[in-house]
Order: structure tokens, then C-alpha cells, then sequence
């Protein structure tokens, strides 16, 4: 639309100008051949709108593809690579990067202005993944497998035997772990073989994200972002549970998926912990 607005303005300067009355007709010569042949009739603001119209619509079209599986390639090539890319998730958009790159996991706490103190989940793209990161053994068996692919993050300690980078998250010795019931992204990390490091595609503090025109002004420090339409479950986020105690369960965020999460820790015989005092 910019730069056909361009076009008609060009035109009009063009047929107003007596110096281009016997100019012959246009005919069907492309715009930017005309632009070319009359650069004196251009204005040079004009001629610079025109650019940057064709530079935005050029750097938008290289950045954005839709998250369908014929671009899961090129998104793991970037993850290997160290960048960050914005990926639709079954409740909200989130970044996502190696979780075993300490680059490019530093990477996502300076887009979103926050502090290395917040600390970040990851993704893995099935349910069996989750041991090779985290301590699973004390869980009921098929506890895991009824409460994800979904909206759900679970927190469990990380051990010794965990594959995750010292790096992410240092200090702690939990790590919050996600199985989106999300297609795209679940693909990606397993093509990747390693878990993904996954957070809100926001500035901290600031609202979620349920399109990615909700953050388009973070669009420019990502490699790609993947765009999965408007995603329906609000901006609640998942529902975030510490299971690191056996036998017990604390739920440490409400989420989209509070009252689903609780009757089914309670079918495996889970208890609440009592909050601290």
C-alpha cells in the first residue's frame, strides 16, 4: 500500500510538471524503471519513503513465515547456530534458543530487558525427553504423560545427572520443563536434540503475547518468527506446578490450567503443600 500511495503521487507530480508533457505514455513500464528514467521529478523525502517501504516489506518477508512444518528446518539451523527465534506455543508466543548455548540464552535476557535472576523454562518435544534434563524418577508412573503435551510447566530438580548448561539458570538446582501441545514447536525440538530455553516473547513486565504483532517491535532481534495466528487461550499463560517433592505439589502459578492440573495430581494421589510461612 506504501508504495502504491508512492506510485500515485509520482504520477501526479509527473503530469502536473510541464517539462514532462511530451514525455510519452507510460504504458506498462514497471514503477521502478519510470522511477529510474524521471529521477528528476523525483523528491528526494519521496524517493526515501519509497525505500524504506521496500526495505520494511522486504525484511518483513525474510523474518516472518508461518510455523507450519516445511520451515522446522531452517528454525533448527538457527537454534544450532546460537540465534533466538519467536515461536507460537499452545498459550502464548515465546522466544526460544539452545538451552546448552549460554550465548544465546544471554541473548533472550537482553531482548527482553530482564534479569539474569528470572529464570528461564525449557521445551522438549516429547515427554520421554523430560528425564534426560530433569529428576522424574520419584514421580507416579504416568503422572507425566496425563498432564503433558499441554498447558502445563512443570518444576523438578535438575540433578547430577542433568544434559542442561551450568549456565542457564545458575544457582538453581530446579528447572521448569514444558511439552507445549504446540505441533511446530515440539518438531523443532526434537529436530534440534536438545531442549529449548523458552520464555514469554515480551519486554519483561510487560503484557503477553497472543499475535506476533503484539511484539513486533522485538521482531528485529530474531532470527525468524514463526507466525501461528492468533492463539485462543489468553494471556494466562501456563499453569506452573513444583513437583520437586515426592509425593507433594505446589502450584507456583494459577495458568490457563489450574483446575485440569490439580484433579489430576490429586487422581495420583498428590498432595498440596502448605504454603510457607
Amino acid at each position: 500500500s506504501c508504495l502504491f500511495f508512492s506510485t500515485l503521487v509520482f504520477l501526479s507530480e509527473v503530469l502536473l510538471n510541464p517539462q514532462f508533457n511530451r514525455v510519452p505514455k507510460l504504458g506498462f513500464v514497471p514503477f521502478l524503471q519510470q522511477k529510474r528514467r524521471f529521477r528528476g521529478g523525483f523528491s528526494k523525502k519521496m524517493g526515501s519513503n519509497v525505500e524504506r517501504c521496500e526495505v520494511g516489506v522486504e525484511s518483513k518477508l525474510g523474518l516472518v513465515h508461518p510455523a507450519t512444518k516445511f520451515y522446522a528446518d531452517e528454525a533448527v539451523i538457527a537454534l544450532k547456530a546460537g540465534k533466538v527465534i519467536a515461536v507460537p506455543t499452545d498459550t502464548l508466543y515465546g522466544f526460544a534458543c539452545d538451552a546448552c548455548s549460554s550465548e544465546a540464552v544471554n541473548k533472550i535476557y537482553e531482548i527482553k530487558g530482564r534479569k539474569h535472576t528470572s529464570p528461564l523454562a525449557i521445551c522438549v518435544g516429547d515427554v520421554p525427553d523430560i528425564k534426560r534434563f530433569a529428576v522424574t524418577d520419584h514421580l507416579p508412573y504416568g503422572l507425566l504423560d496425563s498432564l503433558l503435551p499441554g498447558p502445563v510447566t512443570v518444576v523438578l530438580g535438575r540433578g547430577e545427572s542433568s544434559l542442561l548448561e551450568k549456565s542457564l539458570n545458575p544457582g538453581l538446582d530446579s528447572i521448569g520443563v514444558r511439552v507445549p501441545d504446540s505441533d511446530f514447536i515440539r518438531i523443532i525440538a526434537r529436530d534440534a536434540e536438545s531442549a529449548l530455553a523458552l520464555t514469554s516473547a515480551n519486554l519483561s513486565g510487560q503484557p503477553s503475547s497472543v499475535s506476533i504483532n503484539d511484539f513486533e517491535n522485538l521482531w528485529e532481534h530474531c532470527a525468524y518468527v514463526y507466525d501461528g495466528g492468533v492463539l485462543p487461550a489468553g494471556r494466562a499463560g501456563s499453569t506452573v506446578v513444583d513437583l520437586t517433592k515426592p509425593g507433594k505439589y505446589k502450584i507456583l502459578r494459577p495458568g490457563s490450567a489450574k483446575e485440569e492440573t490439580v484433579a489430576i495430581l490429586e487422581k495420583y494421589s498428590l498432595l498440596e503443600e502448605a504454603a510457607s510461612r
